[in-house]
């Protein structure tokens, strides 16, 4: 059946307007798109540039010694000879981090297996959602706990008084466990299933499969969540600097009072004036925590790409 005329001449020109605003729609989204990400490099260069051109000046404005600040034991940057040593911040900085991931990774690990093998109803419904929960808990509120748990249990329980490297650490871990534990129950749950049946085919128990297919076949995504709870660890301020007991030395044992990078600059920050040697030694930690973040985010990389082939 024929159209009449007028529809037959109308219908073209009702097209053209809905192509037009498709169009348009699509332009709008693409600038939007393209506006937020380059704002986001935008600010990210703006940040790197900022902590780069503050902290380095001390070495090139004021002479400051390089290997002194990586390698040297005294800080005192208003002392009459200023000391820039920043080993013991350093120190600190790993061993609470690296300990805190050497306590978490099993931990997490373990959980993820049960989330994903054992019990993974239990897993998805309940356990899963209260070790995420404990992400969103602020900062402030582990280091009260710490300091009114850990700390004095410690104290009791090992000689000393309680805040240390080992208070600091065991902060840090339950802080990051949500990080490892979230991320290897990814990298588990996204793992064929190809390979887990073709192992029970083969004879092998459950433990045999977990062991000697899963957690090998997952071991870079595994460490890939390892690492990003280091970074987490090594870029915490307030929680670490409420147990740790902030003293600028390198301790002899996990009993001891020591600092962070981050607990300094909190610390000292507010007390210093803006361009001045001390507060440009400042910007100089931050410039060490800034590429150490770096590093992190290269080895993060690299397991990643491990994963993909």
């Amino acid at each position: 059946m024929n159209l009449p005329a007028t529809d037959i001449r109308t219908a073209p020109a009702e097209k053209a307007p809905k192509r037009q605003r498709h169009i348009a729609e699509e332009f709008r989204g693409k600038f939007y798109v393209y506006f937020c990400v380059l704002l986001m490099i935008v600010i990210i260069f703006s940040i790197v540039y900022f902590i780069a051109s503050r902290g380095l000046a001390p070495f090139i404005a004021n002479g400051v010694s390089v290997k002194e600040m990586l390698f040297g034991l005294k800080w005192n940057p208003e002392g009459d000879p200023a000391a820039f040593g920043a080993l013991p911040f350093l120190f600190g900085s790993f061993a609470t981090s690296l300990l805190a991931a050497v306590i978490a990774a099993p931990l997490g690990f373990c959980a993820s297996v049960f989330m994903t093998e054992i019990m993974p109803k239990f897993g998805k419904t309940l356990l899963q959602p209260a070790i995420e929960l404990l992400a969103g808990i602020p900062s402030v509120v582990y280091g009260f706990v710490g300091l009114s748990v850990i700390v004095p249990f410690l104290r009791d329980t090992f000689p000393g008084q309680g805040i240390g490297i080992l208070a600091g650490a065991l902060v840090l871990s339950v802080m990051i466990l949500p990080t490892i534990t979230t991320i290897a129950t990814d990298a588990l749950r996204s793992l064929p299933s190809g390979l887990k049946e073709g192992s029970y085919a083969l004879g092998a128990t459950r433990w045999q499969t977990i062991s000697r297919i899963i957690l090998p076949t997952t071991l870079p995504s595994l460490l890939t969540g390892v690492v990003l709870g280091i970074a987490r660890a090594f870029g915490e301020a307030l929680a670490v600097q409420m147990v740790i007991g902030n003293a600028p030395h390198i301790p002899h044992s996990l009993f001891e009072s020591a600092t962070t990078l981050t607990s300094i600059i909190t610390l000292e920050m507010g007390n210093t004036t803006s361009g001045s040697l001390h507060n440009n030694a400042l910007w100089s930690l931050a410039l060490i925590l800034l590429l150490m973040t770096f590093v992190f985010v290269f080895v993060v990389r690299v397991l990643e790409r491990r994963v993909k082939r």
